[in-house]
């Protein structure tokens, strides 16, 4: 066996498993997109209301994008997060400390969910289907996912006290991908040297 392929065989087996475990590690967490905003400290009956909403099994699009840019959400394939306090006072909001106890609150998306329509007025059913966001569902590509976050924030502008940025999650994947690419061009090289020289030595034993 030439030197050469065996080398490139290794290199390609090694980026391969790192690129499915970076690939794994991205699918399997929520933080593909995250929303950076002031952390809301009281138990107010609208904030109560807001979170009943965000965790129930009917929120739209609408509703539930609100509540992960009111409550530092993030956002990933299969689930949606906030960040809410984690002791909550309903009958009165609980008074400023140093250490702010805060606790993750997630909702996994339906089946359904994942290929729901969009529409053109986010939470305005009747206001048409946007078609271009529609097919763009979560369980596309890297660049569907990214393309599908810059369509929604045309549609629904942030608040001015809050921000959003990619997540690791999100890193994972793009650093997956051309992994997954390298791999697969050094085994096509690999696999085709070393079918040349066994042609050749095929050849050579034949004359």
């Amino acid at each position: 066996m030439d030197n050469r392929f065996a080398t490139a065989f290794v290199i390609a087996c090694v980026l391969s498993l790192i690129s499915t475990i970076y690939m794994a590690a991205s699918i399997g967490t929520d933080f593909w997109y995250e929303y950076r905003s002031p952390i809301q400290e009281n138990s107010s009956d609208s904030n109560k209301i807001a979170w009943e909403d965000f965790l129930g099994d009917e929120a739209d699009e609408k509703t539930y994008n609100d509540v992960l840019f009111r409550y530092n959400g993030s956002l990933g394939l299969w689930r949606r997060c906030i960040t809410i306090p984690k002791n909550t006072h309903w009958y009165a909001p609980p008074e400023r400390t140093e250490s702010f106890d805060v606790v993750t609150k997630c909702m996994s998306f339906t089946l359904n969910e994942q290929f729901m329509e969009k529409y053109v007025d986010p939470g305005n059913h009747n206001s048409g289907i946007d078609l271009l966001r529609t097919c763009l569902c979560t369980l596309g590509s890297v660049s569907c996912y990214v393309a599908g976050i810059e369509l929604l924030h045309q549609k629904v502008e942030l608040p001015k006290d809050v921000s959003g940025e990619f997540g690791w999650s999100f890193c994972l994947a793009c650093v997956s991908a051309p992994l997954q690419f390298m791999a697969a061009a050094l085994f096509i090289w690999a696999a085709h040297t070393n079918r040349k020289e066994y042609t050749l030595m095929k050849a050579y034993r034949v004359a």
